[in-house]
């Protein structure tokens, strides 16, 4: 039954798909706060400066543990700043990964002020801190999980508890195998693999990847060391030969994992070791063997069972003959599931007076919960953005899940057709919102109420809005909307309430929505000077089609136009008139001199011509 097992997880791993291996593992690493690249020590690892991830704060880092890389700088966030932030990556290759967070704090911490929060990656919780973690050096100074990133991005979330803000001195996206960790039915499949723990058994010191000299694409795994069981039940073996079938497709372990171990002794043959773990939940137990005793050299000399809280999950183990031989790796693999708090593995020899054991890793199965609908998430990002949300309200990550901590003011509900969340209803009330309602609040298609009421929200009410046909509750009351009610809003045939009342909006209500009225709908549109129509607001004027309006403003300006020529003409006659008459003012004393002058010459050359004529006249009587 075992060798069948064994059998058929080793085709699964040669079956399945990898990546090519020519090839370095991705690899991101941010230092959390940091303005500029830096490395850390001893293995001068590069850490890509934090640029346009998130919001929060940098601040100067105080690392909880030595497991802590040496970096000098974390980010937090204040709960002024909102209960939900997110670390935002984009770029990420398709792939299996082991993402790394690391947190920090910006202070010694107190009982008070020592940072409770949760943590969750691609919208799944799979961490809780808990209290007095900042006091331990192990691995609570970060969380681990496995995961398939599908969509070229990856977003970490961490979601204050009200109990100190949330520090986050580094993260680490790894690549690893695809088939990395298989642990049968159900693997890739909506399942994350969250590190609860890694044990080298035997060693002095704990360890990462990086400080064996493992191979990249085991993801430069942490493993604590676990000198002794305990109570004097054990002793440690170990040796510098070479491993064989160590680090190679799918898991790529490093050589000195199986090099110590810890064996039975005389007085107490049993191995057995208890960890404490979260009551019902599922467990991925990977053990670790390698028969270096030299006092063991073929098979069936070292045969034991391995019991999982008193049961059997492995009998008849013989390392020489699982593995193929001395100094050779063997990986034993089972799902547990436990009940209560704890997990005791025990060795139990049934040949031979010792067991043995290299190495223990233990990692929790998370099933990883729905998304919401993408097209969804995109229109709440928009409203964010036109409503200009203030930063308490969060509105980071994903609206929905986890499920413990939603966006606040969006109701969410599961739509077991389609696999996601979707969004059902927007309270955002009374929240000091500016701004206006885009056309993208149509995108929200599964509303059923919407209640933006006691903002400041202007502009006019998106036509779009009846497109939303589940709509049930329409409250967009003592706000500053303008221009006229959408007649689209009368295709709503679900609207029970619309209160639209204390607004500045004009023209007509819509007769669809008038005659709802008359089938028990509660419609509330006072407080709205322009509005008219229907029964408790004025009567609306003569209808005028749009070609008539547009006739009558055409109208109007071609005689404003007629009217301005008009005045300007007449304006400019009356300047002509006034100036010749200013002219002739100021030119008439020398005008009249010169009439004189005239008049004076005239009568002298008349008096002349009379004196002549009389001359004549007279001439021959004189002459007589």
């Amino acid at each position: 039954m075992l060798k069948a097992r064994l059998i058929l997880l080793l085709l699964a791993f040669f079956l399945a798909p990898r990546p090519s291996f020519s090839r370095a593992p991705y690899a991101l690493r941010i230092s959390c706060g940091a303005r500029d690249d830096v490395h850390s020590s001893p293995t001068n690892t590069f850490w890509n400066k934090d640029f346009a991830y998130t919001g929060g704060i940098p601040a100067n880092a105080t690392p909880p543990s030595f497991i802590s890389p040496s970096l000098n700088t974390l980010r937090y966030f204040p709960l002024s700043e909102g209960t939900e932030n997110c670390y935002g990556i984009n770029r990420v290759p398709h792939g299996h990964y082991v993402v790394r967070i690391y947190f920090g704090l910006v202070a010694e911490p107190s009982f008070d002020n020592e940072p409770l929060f949760d943590v969750s990656i691609e919208g799944t919780l799979i961490y809780s801190l808990p209290s007095g973690w900042s006091n331990h050096d192990d691995e609570r100074a970060f969380v681990e999980a496995l995961i398939f990133l599908k969509d070229g991005t990856a977003s970490l979330c961490f979601h204050s508890t009200g109990h100190g803000d949330p520090a986050i001195l580094a993260i680490e996206i790894l690549q690893i195998d695809n088939r990395a960790y298989y642990f049968g039915k159900g693997y890739g499949q909506g399942t994350i693999l969250r590190t609860d723990r890694r044990l080298s058994c035997g060693a002095k010191d704990p360890k990462f990847g990086a400080d064996y000299s493992a191979d990249r694409w085991g993801g430069d795994r942490f493993w604590n060391s676990l000198p002794t069981f305990g109570q004097s039940s054990d002793q440690v073996i170990s040796t510098k030969s070479s491993i064989k079938q160590i680090s190679q497709s799918p898991n790529f372990y490093p050589e000195a994992l199986y090099q110590t171990a810890l064996i039975s002794t005389d007085t107490q043959p049993d191995l057995a070791y208890t960890m404490e773990v979260e009551p019902t939940r599922n467990y991925s137990l990977w053990l670790h063997f390698a028969e270096i005793d030299p006092s063991v050299t073929g098979a069936g000399q070292r045969v034991f069972d391995i019991l999982l809280n008193g049961d059997i999950a492995f009998p008849d183990v013989d390392i020489v003959s699982m593995a193929g031989g001395v100094n050779t790796a063997l990986v034993l693999n089972t799902t547990v599931v436990v009940s209560g708090r704890s997990l005791t593995i025990t060795l139990h020899p049934t040949k031979g007076n010792h067991a043995l054991i290299s190495a223990i890793e233990l990692l929790e199965l998370v099933l990883a919960e729905s998304k919401t609908l993408p097209d969804e998430i995109k229109a709440l990002q928009k409203l964010k953005s036109t409503l200009g949300l203030p930063l308490r309200l969060g509105w980071n990550g994903d609206p929905c899940v986890p499920e413990q901590h939603p966006w606040s003011g969006v109701d969410c509900q599961y739509d077991r057709s389609i696999r996601k969340h979707v969004i059902d209803g927007l309270g955002l009330d009374n929240q000091g919102l500016k701004g206006f309602l885009p056309n993208d609040i149509s995108r929200l298609r599964h509303l059923q109420s919407i209640n933006l009421s006691g903002n400041s929200i202007s502009g006019v009410i998106p036509s779009s809005l009846g497109t939303i046909t589940s709509l049930e509750i329409l409250d967009l009351s003592f706000n500053s909307f303008n221009g006229s009610i959408p007649e689209s809003l009368g295709q709503l045939t679900s609207l029970r309430i619309l209160d639209l009342n204390g607004n500045s909006l004009s023209g007509k209500v819509p007769a669809a929505l008038g005659g709802r009225l008359l089938h028990g709908a509660s419609f509330n549109f006072t407080d709205n000077s322009g509005l008219c129509g229907i029964p408790g607001l004025p009567q609306c004027g003569p209808h005028l089609s749009a070609g008539a309006k547009v006739g009558i403003a055409l109208g109007a300006c071609v005689a404003f136009l007629l009217i301005a020529t008009c005045l300007t003409c007449w304006w400019k006659r009356r300047q002509n008139i006034l100036r010749a008459q200013r002219i002739a003012a100021r030119d008439a004393p020398y005008a009249k001199a010169r009439t004189q002058f005239n008049r004076e010459v005239q009568m002298g050359r008349h008096h002349s011509q009379e004196h002549a004529r009389t001359a004549a006249e007279n001439g021959p009587s004189l002459l007589a």
